[in-house]
């Protein structure tokens, strides 16, 4: 008697605690089946008020193209990306203190070499505000000097990030004028044009100008660009080419801006009426809008009558920013002249900007990793290597609503080549 309830007890204990098991071990199995991985998980945000989230991954293994890790991108990637809001910025830099010191703007120390050899930006950009900052934190340095023009389009709430950017960093400004910029038009010209003009008349005597838009990243740091530009000796960097019939359309036809029923509001359409040769008998080039240019090529453009000529010429031809600096470097005398007899500068021989184009790919370039858009590759993380070894200084296009893992694992990059650059060098670094 006395064993039969022993077991009943014993019965009433285990067959419970079995149970519980069993139900674990049936969990665990659905668990795995209909969710990712534990480790392929984000662990939550940090407390921080920076927007945009850091995402628990391995840099270097991506970099050395893991399979793993690289998979690990792709299933983060296909997660629902949260838009960061303008907002979060505004507020973010409504304390400056703050957003300086979790930014990381108040550590850069600056070496010697940096010190003697600042750079200027112009940034032409209109939309989402943290792309910007954080394209701005990849090029900061204490020592060089950013303008900031933003499209008069633009949403108040961008509007009020920008003024906040400018307002907690003493080098960085926005353009004292501002253009509403429209697509292929003479206003895209003129917003580097008004950047520029106020980069001259600056207390920093930079040595070289470089302009950028909201997409583009760099792919070298600070340090390197520095030696990089050096090694110029003065001579620009950029494409210039000699342009082909179908791009000759361009100039020899007036174009007028007339309304466009979709993104771009306003578009420069081609009319019968033949224009009148370039002044001063300039031979034409065409590159696009992007550019490396020295302090001395700048004051001869803003001092020049052949420069007024060609621009006021240009102000009815379709995209002029993609024949402007293109032929301007290719005039007789100019500081850091490309002389006319020399052969085509294209975009994958200048190292300027780097862009993927579509029908170019798996002939000059490896397949896209992310997305198309209007046949430019938005990169991927996949691609992080090949950028950062291809050679260029910056590259377009990025957009952390279509990779956030890449824009991630290029700034761990750049932080680290800047120390490993600045190692050995004699620093000067914040107090405290």
């Amino acid at each position: 008697m006395n064993a039969k309830r022993f077991m009943l007890k014993l019965r009433k204990k285990f067959i419970p605690s079995l149970l519980s098991v069993l139900t674990v071990i049936i969990l665990l199995l659905v668990s795995a089946k209909y969710i990712y991985i534990p480790e392929f998980l984000d662990p939550p945000p940090a407390p921080t008020s920076q927007s945009f989230v850091k995402h628990n991954i391995s840099c270097k293994a991506i970099y050395d193209m893991d399979p793993v890790e690289v998979g690990k991108s792709l299933i983060i990637r296909r997660k629902t990306v949260v838009e960061d809001k303008d907002e979060s910025l505004i507020d973010f830099t409504g304390n400056c203190p703050v957003f300086r010191k979790i930014r990381g703007y108040d550590d850069l120390c600056v070496s010697e070499e940096e010190k003697i050899f600042p750079i200027a930006y112009s940034l032409v950009v209109h939309k989402n505000a943290w792309m910007v900052e954080r394209l701005l934190r990849a090029v900061y340095s204490p020592n060089n000097i950013y303008c900031i023009h933003y499209d008069k389009k633009s949403s108040a709430q961008f509007v009020a990030a920008m003024k906040g950017l400018s307002s907690c960093l003493p080098n960085v400004f926005i353009s004292s004028k501002l253009e509403t910029v429209f697509y292929a038009s003479i206003s895209r010209l003129k917003a580097d044009l008004n950047c520029l003009s106020d980069l001259l008349t600056s207390e920093f005597k930079w040595k070289y100008v470089i302009n950028l838009c909201g997409q583009d990243f760099p792919l070298k740091s600070n340090m390197e660009l520095v030696s990089e530009l050096r090694g110029l000796k003065g001579s620009s960097m950029l494409e210039t080419s000699r342009p082909s019939e179908h791009k000759k359309q361009r100039f020899l036809y007036r174009y007028e801006l007339q309304d466009a029923s979709f993104e771009y509001k306003k578009l420069p359409v081609k009319t019968q009426q033949a224009k009148s040769p370039p002044p001063h008998n300039i031979e034409m080039f065409i590159g696009n809008a992007y550019f490396v240019l020295s302090r001395e090529f700048i004051q001869f453009m803003n001092s020049s009558a052949v420069v007024r000529d060609f621009l006021a010429w240009s102000e009815d031809t379709y995209s002029p920013d993609e024949h402007f600096w293109a032929t301007l470097v290719r005039l007789p005398g100019v500081p850091g002249e490309v002389p006319r007899s020399q052969p085509d500068i294209t975009d994958l021989m200048s190292k300027t900007r780097l862009v993927k184009w579509q029908y170019l790919e798996e002939n000059l370039y490896p397949p896209c990793s992310g997305q198309h858009v209007r046949s430019v590759c938005i990169f991927g993380a996949a691609e992080l290597h090949w950028l950062l070894n291809y050679g260029h200084w910056f590259a377009n296009k990025f957009d952390p609503k279509v990779d956030p893992i890449l824009l991630q694992c290029l700034e761990e990059k750049l932080e680290e080549k800047q120390k490993l650059f600045q190692k050995g060098t004699t620093l000067t670094c914040p107090k405290g």
